[in-house]
């Protein structure tokens, strides 16, 4: 095992306590596929299903295999023709038995930290879904929340600006300027230090890097 496979190990073994401890399920997977497989394991045939917009799922191979799954109803915006068939996917996704999605940080005191600009990433993890699973890789674990603030910041926000082509000042700069620019992204910031329905929010730590 190479020294960050360690490293991980071990950070991942003490945030895996920390969530527990805040009413979270909590694991860890070294690979992006065996948290897939374990992240399948949890979806019950014959549910709706649904997910926000993340890297880190694109990449771990989860959102093709929840489209290859045949016995699940899987709301896929992407699939959406109008923004009217978003926005509705939107509000179906809060009655869904199942919400897949990553987190802009997490601590490794278990709080998860996430900013978003629409919003309905935030809404369907704070209320709605039966179940919010989340996968994330090790990279995005820190020490405190101001970190994690700093994180999404400084990376997540304008990583995520210039793949999606905002124009934004941090994706001019790589650095967060507080804007109140049109095409910001960063328009609600959730801090959540606990799951008030124990287990309701499952995360999925992965010893990979992973998203941004």
């Amino acid at each position: 095992m190479t020294p960050t496979k360690t490293y991980y190990e071990k950070l991942a073994a003490e945030t895996v306590k920390n969530l527990k401890l805040r009413q979270m399920e909590a694991h860890y997977r070294a690979t992006a596929e065996d948290a897939v497989a374990l992240a399948l394991s949890m979806v019950a045939p014959d549910s709706t299903v649904s997910f926000g917009g993340s890297m880190t799922l694109t990449e771990a191979g989860m959102i093709k295999a929840l489209q290859n799954r045949e016995d699940i109803t899987l709301l896929d915006r992407g699939k959406a023709r109008s923004e009217e068939e978003v926005a509705n996917i939107y509000h179906k996704a809060l009655n869904a038995d199942y919400y897949f999605m990553s987190s802009n940080a997490i601590t490794s005191s278990g709080e998860l930290v996430n900013t978003d600009g629409t919003g309905n990433r935030l809404a369907s993890l704070i209320y709605g879904p039966s179940n919010v699973i989340i996968l994330a890789g090790m990279n995005k674990v820190v020490p405190t929340v101001e970190a994690a603030l700093l994180r999404v910041k400084n990376t997540a926000s304008p990583i995520n600006a210039i793949r999606l082509r905002r124009n934004t000042p941090c994706a001019a700069t790589g650095l967060c300027c507080d804007c109140q620019s049109p095409e910001c992204i960063c328009a609600q910031t959730v801090i959540t230090r606990r799951s008030n329905k124990a287990d309701r929010i499952k995360v999925i730590l992965i010893g990979e890097e992973l998203g941004y």
